[in-house]
């Protein structure tokens, strides 16, 4: 019985595509009917709005400054007491509900806000528009944690300092630890300080899922109260992402509508584990599972890291959605960091130029690595193709390089490449030694390498050294995959036309060598 070709590397369920592929699109479509109902509502709504809005924040903003009024800007040492702290929560939280009623909100609250000592930090998500702040009002303007430039923003920057935000500077290298700390004391300070409200997701999404937790809100190993937010309206008009309205056009349409309603839920807060303290990325998890569970919603590994990946592929000419891979996982799993995801990403969109949608065939990647299709590059690709649809996405590309290529790029597999290539053993390829072993492995008797021997050819010498070899290599994992591909078929084929005794001697030891390639090459789940 003749041996079955056995790919090197399963496919490792936990690597497959998330259950929402893109979180961050808002994909409203308005139809005519939509149109005209909006423009009709908004002749009357808006301008009236507008007015009644105008009137609030008159009156918002005087009190606001004698609330702040000599009061610290920055480090506060002690949270608002006294008249400040009354006038904080009755006062700013009345005509913080003004506002959005004036806009045309109609909120409905579900569940039971604990206090600051049973539960001192509020979660909230998903995350999907500057309208959340409504939660802020709803939960009696507790601390938020906001950027240091927010404070300076026109009349609302003084709204912001009413709140005693913990604040984050993008200038400060030493701005997360100090803002890890101070949410840490404020957590632990037995009621003294207001709860902080944190969205823990970081970023706004489409709300079809919750993406990863940052672990901020989970450090200090303190009791979390969930909190939801739904906008269960016919019409998304609030949703405010990374692709779609842009946040005036939302504006306008929310101000256009009768009313829009928003849910917020409190649920039971829940208190962590021995082993939820001390792993915040657990405690933040089991969090988010509860939250997913209470909304009917998935949970995927998605990040703010895959927001810059999306608008990294857009500047690249690729469609922003092709930067997507769950970055959390990926990360974590193939030991990669953003920088590194971005320079696949620039390889990819160099092999995928010519393409459509951001995925690659194996007539592109052939075009790219400068080589006829073949029976070692088809099984190449094979590898790469995930899902087996034909093509390769970026996601997929991440991967391959990763799992399959970057392993093979060894010295050994090098210099046995290089001696290959050398057959005068004199430590150079020249043109002729290139071509000559390319044309016989690729089965193409009329095959021109010229483009390609140049490009390894870095100085330009006429042969190629193995320092030359070895650096093209580097950047080029693919070619030692298809390197080891190709010894793998042709040790394939050697066994089919071997003599039965033979046959099982040579059967033992690729199975003894395949099971050394597949735990080298796999990355553990």
């Amino acid at each position: 019985m003749q041996p079955q070709r056995v790919f090197a590397l399963p496919r490792q369920q936990s690597l497959l595509l998330p259950a929402v592929i893109n979180p961050f699109v808002q994909d409203t479509k308005l139809t005519k009917a939509d149109i005209i109902k909006c423009v009709l509502l908004g002749i009357f709504l808006v301008p009236l709005r507008a007015i009644l809005i105008s009137l609030v924040l008159m009156v918002t903003w005087p009190v606001a400054v004698i609330i702040t009024f000599k009061h610290p800007l920055k480090g506060a040492v002690a949270p608002m007491t006294g008249w400040r702290r009354v006038m904080c929560r009755k006062v700013m939280a009345a005509l913080g509900r003004a506002y959005y009623f004036c806009m045309g909100f109609r909120v409905v609250v579900k569940g039971t806000q604990v206090n600051s000592s049973e539960a001192p930090i509020l979660a909230v998500a998903p995350h999907s528009t500057f309208f959340d702040g409504i939660v802020c009002i709803v939960a009696g303007l507790p601390s938020t944690v906001s950027r240091v430039e927010n404070l300076a923003t026109p009349i609302f920057g003084r709204f912001v300092r009413c709140l005693q935000p913990v604040l984050v500077s993008r200038n400060d290298p030493d701005s997360r630890k100090n803002t890890i700390q101070e949410i840490d004391s404020r957590a632990k300070s037995g009621g003294h300080w207001p709860q902080v409200l944190i969205f823990p997701e970081g970023t706004c999404t489409n709300r079809s899922c919750l993406i990863t937790f940052k672990q901020g809100a989970f450090i200090p190993g303190v009791p979390v109260q969930p909190v939801l937010i739904r906008y269960p309206n016919k019409m998304d008009t609030v949703t405010w992402t990374w692709q779609g309205f842009k946040s005036k056009t939302l504006l306008l349409l929310t101000l256009c509508q009768l009313y829009t309603t928003v849910e917020i839920e409190f649920l039971p807060p829940h208190v962590p584990t021995e082993e939820e303290k001390k792993s915040p990325a657990l405690f933040a998890s089991r969090v988010r599972e509860t939250m997913a569970h209470a909304l009917g919603v998935p949970v995927t590994d998605h990040t703010y890291e895959d927001c810059r990946l999306m608008i990294s592929a857009g500047e690249l000419t690729l469609p922003m959605e092709a930067g997507l891979v769950e970055f959390t996982k990926i990360s974590r799993k193939l030991n990669l960091k953003w920088h590194n995801l971005k320079k696949e990403l620039e390889s990819f969109a160099n092999m995928a130029s010519s393409c459509k949608g951001g995925r690659i065939t194996i007539e592109e990647f052939a075009r790219f690595l400068k080589l006829p299709v073949n029976p070692a590059l088809e099984e190449l690709f094979a590898l790469f193709d995930r899902n087996g649809d034909g093509t390769v996405d970026f996601r997929e590309y991440v991967i391959g390089v990763t799992i399959l290529c970057r392993p093979a790029n060894t010295d050994d597999v090098l210099r046995m490449a290089f001696q290959l290539f050398d057959t005068d053993e004199d430590e150079k390829i020249t043109h002729d030694e290139f071509t000559a072993l390319l044309r016989s492995a690729l089965g193409v008797s009329d095959l021109n390498m010229t483009k390609l021997f140049k490009e390894i050819d870095a100085d330009s010498s006429g042969f190629i050294t193995f320092s030359e070899f070895q650096a093209f290599a580097t950047t080029h994992p693919e070619y030692a995959k298809l390197f080891t591909t190709y010894l793998e078929l042709q040790r394939y084929q050697a066994i089919q036309e071997a003599s039965p005794g033979d046959l099982e001697l040579c059967s033992n030891s690729i199975s003894r060598e395949k099971n050394e390639d597949s735990t080298s090459d796999k990355k553990d789940d």
